[in-house]
């Protein structure tokens, strides 16, 4: 791992993650996520090596699902993702640890994460940073999916 930091995204520099993730592989969901940068319920920060975007995680501060947030008391750690041929590194902990350090800092009490039933790797790391108790077991139109939370 080379020299890194991590930042708060600005609006402005939303796009750069698209050498993160494809947005155009779904605009409607990237366009949403900017849409709550700007109206200030997301907040996401991202991680730079050398230079470059690699990671990203985001805190959403409210949305309609209690499970998810509840305003002042539960926040919400949305679209974690590490750029392909940089995962497997310790990326996406050092991204996670930021955000609940930073949730932690703000006062909440806990902070939920969703992730899919078939993304095991994401489930470990998740079980691990302390995610333990499972909200909900369901499935929607992306496919089944568990909610966790951890107390902070």
């Amino acid at each position: 791992m080379g020299f890194y930091r991590i930042i708060r995204l600005k609006p402005e520099d939303y796009y750069k993650c698209d050498n993160i993730w494809n947005m155009e592989k779904n605009p409607d969901m990237a366009r949403k996520w900017y849409d709550e940068l700007i109206n200030g319920s997301r907040i996401t920060f991202v991680y730079i090596e050398n230079g470059e975007f690699i990671g990203e995680g985001s805190l959403v501060l409210k949305n309609n699902d209690p499970d998810y947030t509840i305003l002042g008391k539960r926040i919400y750690l949305s679209r974690m993702i590490v750029k392909d041929g940089y995962r497997n590194r310790g990326i996406g902990g050092i991204i996670i640890d930021y955000l609940i350090d930073y949730a932690k800092r703000f006062g909440y009490e806990e902070i939920s994460i969703g992730v899919d039933t078939d993304n095991l790797i994401a489930r470990h790391l998740y079980e691990k940073k302390g995610f333990t108790n499972v909200l909900f077991e369901g499935e929607d139109e992306y496919g089944e999916y568990v909610k966790l939370l951890k107390k902070l």
